[in-house]
């Protein structure tokens, strides 16, 4: 996942949206950890579009 920083609001919704607990605000920085599958959940939840799926 990409993460806007210049967007995100940094109100967490993202992380509680996440099925598999694959993200974490640590000091205001989002992270996503080996658990992410991609599956879209934060990008759809996040108010201002801060995030986005990398095209690898």
């Amino acid at each position: 996942m990409k993460v806007d920083y210049n967007k995100c609001l940094h109100c967490g919704g993202c992380a509680g949206s996440c099925p598999k607990n694959a993200i974490y605000l640590n000091d205001y920085i989002l992270e996503f950890n080996d658990d992410c599958n991609g599956c879209g959940r934060c990008v759809k939840i996040c108010p201002v579009g801060a995030l986005s799926k990398e095209v690898a």
